[in-house]
């Protein structure tokens, strides 16, 4: 046993994911943010010994990352 402790950041790491998902569509920022949020819910997963949701979150994280690489970057509007 972890603790209560893990709990509570498996909640806000799996939140923060999903609100960086949400807003993927605004701005390329977000997939990054998105990606950053995967790898700390994949942290979750291995702190909470649910090691196959650590190792998917990771993989996800990589996906977002590459996804991030594709998209252009906006033009400044200068």
């Amino acid at each position: 046993m972890h603790g209560w402790w893990v709990t509570v950041y498996g909640v806000i790491a799996v939140s923060y994911m999903m609100a960086m998902y949400a807003l993927e569509g605004r701005h390329r920022r977000f997939i990054l943010a998105f990606a950053g949020g995967c790898l700390l819910s994949s942290a979750y997963g291995f702190l909470s010994s649910a090691w196959p949701f650590g190792v998917v979150e990771a993989i996800w994280a990589f996906v977002a990352l590459r996804r991030y690489r594709a998209v252009p970057a906006a033009p400044s509007g200068r």
